[in-house]
């Protein structure tokens, strides 16, 4: 521990071989990007492969991506400074997140997985009508384009602060590797990845983690000085709900806000709907709570052993860092500034995590602008067109999360503060229109739209009047720490240049004066359950005093109290009433299809659906399909075009005259 007090300062900024193990992490990340890209173009491409891998993946990878979606920088900046601050009692979020995972898997899941939808907005269509998937879908797309411009901001903010790198190269940087990932490879590409920079941030956790135990003077050293500190605090029961971590704000509140990203986000849901079966996507949710545990519990462990580390100088107390944000990174660069390499497999796991991460972001908001808001326009479009959309789409919110980014350096908030509280402001209120939908059968349309208005109006209170009248250190429960043993002549040399950092800080604030102000103090973690809960209280109210909907107006299979029927309505437009499977469609023409074929009713085969030209399903459901007249009869590895042809699967049909998509045309040869 001595080292870190000699009076000497860290060194600044990366060596070649630092350079290296960057380099040689995106590299990895980019070249699972371009290996899933090149895979993918052997077979048939369309929308679906592109949004949810074919609805064919299995769990292990899928649970590992869910865990490290939107995890990645924020996770390794945040959760250290917050166990530092506030000691290890933010495990308990460990226990919300287990909560959500089983709230999620068998309340959530299910509804999702045997609609086969492709957008969680979807749903809200079929329950509460077409202006509440708009409304869900703007929601979304604001809340993840916030979301992913402060997950940018956060890699920018460490590799400014370790290297020097210029604040502004580093977020464009991000955005532009950002928006060409998710162009390259689909969600494949992106769950694969988020795979490898699961094991890049543990290994970089688990790094230093070692090596700092080890300059303090052993694990049994680490824990005398934390508990001495008060950061070993597991018995913190405290019912105050200003304070910012306790055992209910972490486990109520917590639990509300990984329910909002976790239960109905598009991001998330868009992952665990891309496994082969139900069961597969439940177990993909609990491979992601082990994933949880062990990032979160080893990023607290670092921030324990760093504040058993500068137990006598607080870098934040002394200056030598602007923001409790900056901790981990100054951390990593002082133990490790005689180990050349290991700052770069911290930094590298930091921002290649977010580079999946935010590329996931972009993948969601893509799909959701495709099938909510574009897909009724496009209905005559080609596979091929409406993929290219689908990338100029991607492109677009690549633009616009820079863009956040670039704002986010302004806010007067901690990037895991910043993050979660923007998830619950925005998020919160369409998690209330969901449970609405799903659990209470009375809820009418009138009562979900001014449940949601009513649930955005206080998030947005709360979230404004916390900005603007910021509690106390004193009121948020920051635990003391000490910078009396500090030399001066590092506090000179580094305090300098502390107003030239572009940092998110959170300063010093006076004592509250009570009243208003001790309501703007409420933790972060409660902005989304108050939001969730006013939107359900209102919408139940509203639906009562307006006429609540009856039980059998409500399409079987749009209620959770509907999933252990036998029979089960697919809600679809295509249905003429008859009844399938669960994991089954209903086409139009009435026959019954297996979940992993389309039925769109758009007159071509080019997105396998199930239309009275096409033969593909005839082998998979067994029922008898309408042929045009005097045409062959195709086996199931055939398609039949319009003009009776046959044709292998692996080519197209569309019905557009032409050679250059590879489709099978009347005027084409072969």
């Amino acid at each position: 521990m001595e080292e870190g007090l000699s009076g000497e300062s860290p060194r600044v900024g990366f060596v070649l071989a630092d350079y290296a193990v960057f380099a040689a992490m995106l590299g990895v990340s980019v070249a699972i990007g371009l290996f899933q890209a090149l895979k993918k173009s052997k077979r048939e491409d369309n929308v679906d492969d592109f949004f949810t891998g074919g609805r064919s993946l299995p769990a292990v990878p899928v649970g590992l991506s869910l865990c490290a979606s939107f995890m990645s920088a924020v996770q390794v900046l945040g959760v250290p400074s917050e166990a530092f601050r506030y000691g290890l009692k933010f495990l308990y979020m460990c226990l919300g997140q287990t909560i959500n995972s089983l709230l999620t898997a068998y309340l959530f899941l299910p509804i999702f997985f045997r609609l086969q939808i492709t957008s969680t907005n979807e749903y809200l269509k079929m329950r509460f009508g077409r202006g509440m998937q708009l409304l869900g879908s703007i929601q979304f797309l604001v809340a993840t384009v916030l979301y992913t411009g402060i997950v940018i901001y956060a890699p920018a903010l460490i590799l400014n602060e370790a290297t020097g790198l210029n604040m502004w190269a580093s977020l464009f940087s991000t955005g532009i590797i950002c928006t060409l990932y998710t162009t390259m490879g689909g969600m494949k590409a992106v769950i694969w990845t988020d795979v490898f920079q699961i094991f890049v941030m543990l290994s970089g956790f688990l790094a230093t983690f070692i090596h700092g135990t080890v300059l303090v003077g052993g694990p049994a050293v680490v824990l005398d000085i934390a508990q001495n500190g008060s950061r070993i605090n597991f018995d913190d029961f405290n019912i105050d709900p200003r304070k910012r971590y306790t055992f209910w704000s972490l486990t109520v509140g917590g639990t509300l806000v990984w329910l909002s990203m976790y239960g109905v986000n598009q991001a998330q849901v868009q992952r665990y709907i891309s496994c082969k079966t139900e069961r597969e996507g439940q177990w993909a949710l609990f491979v992601n709570q082990v994933g949880l545990y062990l990032i979160v519990g080893s990023a607290a462990a670092c921030g324990i052993v760093m504040y058993s580390y500068y137990i006598n100088c607080d870098p934040l107390k002394s200056g030598r860092i602007s923001a409790p944000d900056l901790y981990m990174a100054y951390f990593v660069l002082e133990i490790f500034q005689n180990y050349p390499g290991f700052p770069g497999l911290f930094l590298a796991s930091a921002y290649s995590g977010t580079l999946s991460t935010a590329s996931t972001s972009i993948n969601a908001m893509a799909a959701v602008t495709m099938e909510d808001l574009l897909r009724p326009y496009l209905a005559r479009m080609n596979q091929k067109k409406l993929i290219l959309v689908s990338k100029g789409l991607s492109l677009l919110y690549g633009i616009a999360c820079i863009t956040i980014a670039a704002l986010s350096s302004l806010l007067d908030w901690g990037v895991l503060q910043g993050s979660f509280t923007i998830m619950g402001v925005v998020s919160g209120p369409l998690l209330g229109t969901f449970i609405l939908g799903m659990f209470v059968p009375a809820t009418n349309t009138m009562g979900a739209f001014l449940g949601i208005l009513a649930g955005y109006c206080v998030s947005v209170w709360l979230a404004v009047g916390s900005t603007l009248y910021p509690p106390s250190e004193e009121t948020m429960g920051v635990l003391p720490s000490y910078g009396t043993e500090c030399i001066s002549s590092n506090y000179t040399q580094v305090s300098s240049s502390v107003e030239e950092q572009h940092a998110i800080s959170i300063p010093l604030h006076p004592s509250n004066q009570g009243g208003l102000y001790d309501f703007y103090s409420l933790s972060y973690l409660y902005f989304g359950a108050m939001a969730t809960s006013s939107v359900v209280l209102v919408g139940v109210i509203v639906s009562y005093a307006t006429g609540p909907t009856k039980r059998n107006e409500i399409k079987e299979g749009l209620l959770w109290w509907d999933l252990n029927k036998k029979q089960v309505e697919v809600p679809s437009k295509h249905s003429a009433g008859h009844l399938c499977k669960k994991e089954e469609f209903v086409c139009h023409i009435g026959g019954c299809i297996p979940p992993h074929l389309l039925c769109d009713d758009v007159n071509n085969c080019v997105d396998r659906s199930d239309e009275a030209s096409c033969q593909n399903c005839t082998a998979l459901s067994g029922l008898p399909r309408p042929h045009p007249q005097n045409s062959p009869t195709c086996v199931s590895s055939e398609f039949q075009c319009g003009d009776g042809k046959c044709i292998h699967q692996s080519w197209k049909c569309d019905n557009t005259p032409d050679c250059s998509d590879g489709s099978d045309e009347e005027n084409c040869g072969e």
